[in-house]
């Protein structure tokens, strides 16, 4: 607490008011915790006019756009909750001078399993298997099941995520490569191989999508590279659903060019119920959950405590994504 009392959160976090304050409880007396009147954008511009800190919204429904950022004269850190920062504009915010921090890494190690996971239920046909026996068959030469290890790996973005995924696939005696927008010191690249990104693509017989979405990733799996994917291919996605064209995708599926797709993600969630991605064979779906595990968020609520208290305090916080200065600066009120 300073001299001009504790600091004023807004918490925008999708849960019941009562398990918001108990999560940030710890912090004790250094905030007040608010929550906005209604999960809607009226409240949340109304609740922005005394925000100091704002804790974020990690379905993206209450986001800080350029109109919020201007109704937040006091605002002076914003922690989001997740690695992605969909709806936020970094670009307002570094011009108002508030540092946008995410949580990456506390779910590498649950998206990593999961793209090892989805990568071997589709190379061992695991829920075709599945659904034959249910249906009283028994497909023991129908199915054609392949082996994982051997196979070459393209994992699509090497941060905490694709790094921990290198090392799972790598584990397996799959030949791993990876693209990012730079390449990783030898002692960093956890035994991949930097490609390229058309050469990884084409390289590939399993393509992990692992990148953050920005405009620069968006539609980064279109047509052109999904048809340069070697005959068979699998892709994995745990990005999210803009860095791959949906439809192209499915296209690549109904002609039989990919050998299946397993998606964590989608270009509009939950996933319509009109979507040919539900009726599509070789596809493994499921609802945004890769990270989902009491582990990693027992983790991210550590490091949202952590950083804020290290806003308070004024310790530079971790994680900034928008070029701000990691050391948070208080305004006056009024």
């Amino acid at each position: 607490m300073t001299e001009q009392g504790p600091w004023r959160l807004l918490a925008l976090a999708p849960l019941p008011e009562d398990a918001v304050r108990a999560m940030l409880g710890p912090l004790g007396e250094a905030v007040t915790v608010a929550v906005p009147a209604a999960r809607e954008r009226g409240a949340l511009l109304d609740a922005l006019a005394e925000a100091e800190i704002v804790v974020g919204d990690w379905t993206a429904a209450l986001a800080l756009d350029a109109e919020a950022v201007r109704a937040a004269p006091r605002l002076a850190f914003v922690q989001q909750p997740s690695v992605g920062v969909d709806g936020h504009d970094p670009d307002a915010l570094a011009a108002a001078g508030v540092p946008l921090a995410n949580t990456a890494g506390v779910s590498a190690a649950g998206v990593a399993e999961w793209c090892l996971a989805s990568a071997l239920a589709l190379s061992r046909k695991l829920p075709e298997a599945d659904a034959a026996v249910r249906a009283g068959e028994w497909p023991q030469l129908g199915l054609r099941p392949r082996e994982l290890g051997g196979l070459r790996v393209g994992i699509v973005g090497f941060g905490p995520i694709g790094a921990r995924a290198a090392e799972l696939f790598g584990a397996l005696g799959c030949a791993v490569s990876y693209w990012s927008r730079r390449a990783r010191p030898p002692e960093e690249s956890r035994g991949a191989e930097y490609l390229g990104l058309d050469e990884l693509v084409a390289a590939s017989d399993v393509l992990v999508l692992v990148i953050a979405l920005s405009e620069e990733t968006r539609g980064l799996i279109g047509a052109e590279r999904l048809a340069r994917m070697p005959a068979g291919a699998l892709l994995v996605n745990a990005a999210r659903g803009g860095v791959v064209d949906q439809a192209a995708l499915v296209a690549a599926l109904e002609r039989g060019h990919l050998g299946g797709a397993a998606l964590d993600v989608f270009a509009t969630e939950p996933l319509p119920p009109d979507d040919p991605l539900r009726s599509l064979p070789h596809v493994l779906l499921s609802p945004h959950v890769a990270g989902s595990t009491p582990q990693s968020t027992t983790r991210l609520v550590a490091r949202v405590l952590d950083n804020v208290r290290a806003a308070v305090e004024g310790r530079p916080v971790e994680g900034v994504v928008n070029g701000v200065s990691p050391v948070v600066v208080r305004r006056a009120p009024g």
